[in-house]
């Protein structure tokens, strides 16, 4: 989209690691229920602690709210300098006018490059076919981002571009019970990330290799 560059907030003081976001990414955007491919990753770390190469991110469910620790989901950054697009050989994953970075799982050709070059383990790769109950599946479909991917083939978090670019929030937004995501258009002065941006104090993940994250964290409560 035009004059739109799209930016998400993560507050981590809110965060209460309950994966809401997690399986409402799942159902929104129509992956493999067997085996489970999930795009966002909660990590939870000790209090006082920043080491996310050692935390967990398949704490049991009765775990979520330790007081001891503390959540930072982690998805697609949607780097304005992604080094997933340079690897890739066949030219098969971009990013579009509006950050969006994508894949077309048509030219893909499964090398799994993208997935070893991308710093903060976003990508994910059908190993097997995916399988997902009729029942399940979410019938509005973008060709960029939530239609069901092949067998042998990259997928990956795209901001729910067939809701966003149609006026509608991503779906691990409008789930999370806590308000801890904000997401908007950086490009829009008005908007709550560009205010969050300008206002608070932001941390941004692996800020040192230099891939200009538009994904941000706070650790505002």
């Amino acid at each position: 989209m035009d004059g739109v560059e799209y930016a998400y907030i993560l507050n981590v003081g809110r965060c209460i690691g309950c994966r809401k976001c997690v399986y409402a990414c799942m159902k929104e955007n129509n992956t493999s229920r067997d085996p489970q491919i999930q795009y966002i990753r909660v990590l939870k770390l000790e209090q006082g602690t920043i080491d996310v190469e050692t935390s967990s991110h398949d704490y049991p469910e009765n775990e979520a709210a330790d007081p001891a620790y503390y959540y930072m989901p982690v998805q697609c950054h949607q780097c304005r300098k992604p080094p997933c697009i340079k690897v890739c050989p066949v030219k098969a994953t971009w990013m579009e006018k509006d950050g969006i970075i994508v894949v077309d799982h048509n030219w893909c050709i499964g090398c799994r490059y993208c997935e070893a070059a991308c710093p903060y383990h976003a990508r994910r790769f059908n190993f097997s076919k995916p399988t997902i109950a009729e029942t399940d599946i979410t019938p509005q479909m973008g060709y960029l981002s939530n239609r069901i991917r092949p067998l042998g083939t990259m997928e990956k978090c795209t901001f729910c571009l067939h809701r966003t670019r149609v006026g509608k929030y991503p779906a691990c937004h409008d789930v999370c019970p806590t308000g801890a995501r904000k997401f908007g258009n950086l490009r829009d002065p008005k908007s709550e990330v560009r205010k969050i941006l300008e206002q608070e104090r932001v941390y941004v993940l692996k800020q040192e290799i230099g891939t200009l994250p538009r994904f941000y964290y706070v650790f505002a409560k």
